[in-house]
């Protein structure tokens, strides 16, 4: 962290900072050591903390499942396995009410979505100090815990729904009747063509925008305001960080649950033909 005793907009500054591996004009392919040398590796520099935790997210995402599945009994189930019966049952549920299709890809599509993004959200619930301070003293500079406060793995996921709704559409209606859908709805007259082009393009182009800015912005929003807590006197900062972090429970888990949801309404429109 910037010296010893950082003012507030450091402190600040360095929590929001990722731990950013890039092209530099001057350093070469290195670590950035600020916010500046990150902005000038520029857009192909990647984020070395948000890429990680991401991945190792999903890997617990497996190794836990993968575990309960081959432990799985019929008899009494045990707690885990009770807990991970209510999310397949509550995910399937909200699949069959969103997706009239039929397709074996959603189900398992939805699942991972749901269970991958609550794993990272729930980073969000590890002291905002922690992280910082135990890889500092190994020598690295900056991390961030939360990916999903880093708009390159929302947006980035989005991008990935973005690119099925696409292929599905074409898929299920054929490259002339997506063709013919963008260009005769909603007003279904030859003379309006140019209309209906530029609305239902801006409509296609929103949907991944709003799904990864969402996740995003609800994430980024929260992180800021415990970084805020943070800097309160420690009486204050306990009295306000575990009421903050019980509510951020319920943010958590409903961000987790809105991206999976969208996404599975925006494929099932992508199955349908209008």
């Amino acid at each position: 962290m910037a010296g010893n005793n950082p003012t507030p907009t450091e402190y600040i500054q360095h929590h929001l900072q990722n731990l950013t591996y890039g092209y530099h004009p001057e350093n070469g392919w290195s670590i950035a050591h600020s916010g500046t040398e990150a902005q000038e590796m520029g857009f192909w520099a990647i984020h070395l903390d948000t890429m990680g935790w991401s991945l190792a997210m999903g890997v617990l995402f497996i190794w836990l499942f993968r575990k309960v599945g081959k432990a799985a009994t019929t008899g009494v189930p045990g707690k885990l396995q009770n807990a991970i019966e209510m999310v397949f049952e509550f995910i399937e549920g909200t699949v069959r009410g969103a997706f009239h299709g039929k397709n074996s890809l959603i189900g398992p599509l939805a699942l991972t979505l749901f269970v991958w993004i609550f794993l990272m959200n729930l980073l969000k619930l590890v002291p905002v100090d922690l992280a910082p301070e135990l890889f500092a003293r190994l020598g690295v500079e900056y991390m961030k815990l939360v990916p999903t406060t880093d708009p390159n793995a929302t947006l980035g996921m989005a991008l990935g729904v973005f690119c099925l709704i696409i292929y599905y559409s074409i898929k299920v209606k054929g490259l002339g009747g997506f063709a013919k859908e963008l260009s005769l709805t909603p007003f279904n007259h030859w003379l309006l063509i140019p209309f209906n082009l530029v609305m239902e393009i801006i409509s296609l182009l929103v949907k991944p925008l709003s799904l990864g800015l969402r996740l995003f912005g609800n994430m980024f929003a929260g992180e800021v305001i415990f970084i805020l807590i943070a800097l309160l006197p420690f009486w204050v900062t306990w009295t306000l960080n575990v009421p903050w972090a019980i509510f951020h429970i319920l943010v958590i888990t409903l961000q987790a649950f809105i991206f999976t949801v969208l996404t599975v309404v925006y494929l099932n429109a992508a199955h349908e033909h209008h």
